[in-house]
């Protein structure tokens, strides 16, 4: 049959994209998980960016490792994947990290804002004093947020397999689509919150720290100060520029795979796999080239390879 070829052939074709994607993403985040451990072992001790970088790592390494399983599973053992309760908990375990890496990329970006962002507004200097006391606080409510979406998800699914399985009385049946389709709802509408919610987060502090880079910018013009100092900022602003425009990218294709979630497999699905498959492992390849200390221990680790 035509169709079924070309329904394996759109499945064998995502999952040889997606696998190389995955794990080219997680051999990047593990890289910098490892070198932020071996520095806190050594040095007993990690500040406030480090924090961020190395939570993000983990729970971009854990995220892209539960989504390329999940998509495993569907691919190739879908008989397996709908027994009770695997499919549930890889779900739950797939959009914990997922949201984690979502907020833990959004508190980064704020991080960044108020760290680097000059205002001489009263609040804004307050943040700027006491948001390395703010980092833990910031990263605990993420992981709570991530929480409470990796259960709606794992109850979502839960009541999807349920309502196949007992789906047999016509009497009731359009009173029970209803208030599945409800379920579907809410749960959705959850989930596109807390999509809108990073995406916000990042947007802001992203449209501030340009804002100050282009006015301290124009400032070192105006009194002709050295040019590798204006270098820098140009190079701060597009290294930002770029993340807001793939954060963007990300976002809308979050956004697609909800409203696109309940129908068939098409261009504009593997298309959109494609990129959130790729967007954790490229973000972290540009946070480690603007760390020195990241991009240090690559370029040695690079060296001894091309030695060997």
């Amino acid at each position: 049959c035509p169709h079924q070829y070309n329904v394996t052939s759109y499945g064998t074709t995502t999952l040889a994209i997606t696998s190389l994607e995955a794990f080219a993403g997680m051999w990047i985040n593990a890289f910098i998980v490892c070198v932020l451990c071996i520095g806190w072992v050594k040095k007993k001790t990690l500040n406030s960016n480090e924090k961020i970088l190395l939570l993000l790592g983990g729970s971009r390494f854990c995220s892209l490792c539960f989504a390329w399983v999940n998509h495993f599973f569907t691919r190739i053992y879908p008989k397996y994947f709908y027994v009770h309760p695997i499919h549930q908990l890889l779900t739950f375990f797939a959009t914990f990290f997922k949201y984690s890496n979502l907020c833990v990329s959004a508190c980064l970006c704020v991080f960044y804002c108020i760290k680097i962002a000059n205002f001489r507004n009263r609040f804004f200097i307050y943040l700027k004093v006491k948001i390395d006391r703010m980092v833990p606080w910031l990263l605990l409510g993420s992981g709570i947020l991530a929480l409470a979406m990796g259960i709606i998800i794992y109850d979502l699914t839960e009541t999807m397999q349920r309502n196949n399985i007992t789906f047999t009385c016509l009497r009731n049946f359009w009173k029970e689509r209803i208030r599945m389709d409800n379920h579907f709802f809410s749960a959705f509408f959850l989930l596109g919150f807390g999509y809108a919610a990073s995406f916000m987060a990042v947007l802001f502090s992203a449209l501030f720290l340009l804002f100050s880079l282009w006015r301290h910018k124009r400032t070192m013009q105006t009194n002709s100060m050295k040019d590798l100092s204006m270098e820098a900022h140009i190079r701060a602003m597009k290294s930002i520029l770029s993340f807001l425009v793939m954060y963007t990218i990300n976002f809308v294709c979050l956004s697609v795979t909800i409203f696109y979630n309940m129908k068939k497999q098409n261009t504009m699905t593997l298309l959109t796999y494609i990129y959130l498959y790729a967007f954790p492992g490229v973000h972290s390849l540009i946070l480690i080239f603007s760390n020195p200390k990241l991009e240090k221990a690559l370029i040695k680790i690079l060296s001894c390879v091309k030695c060997k």
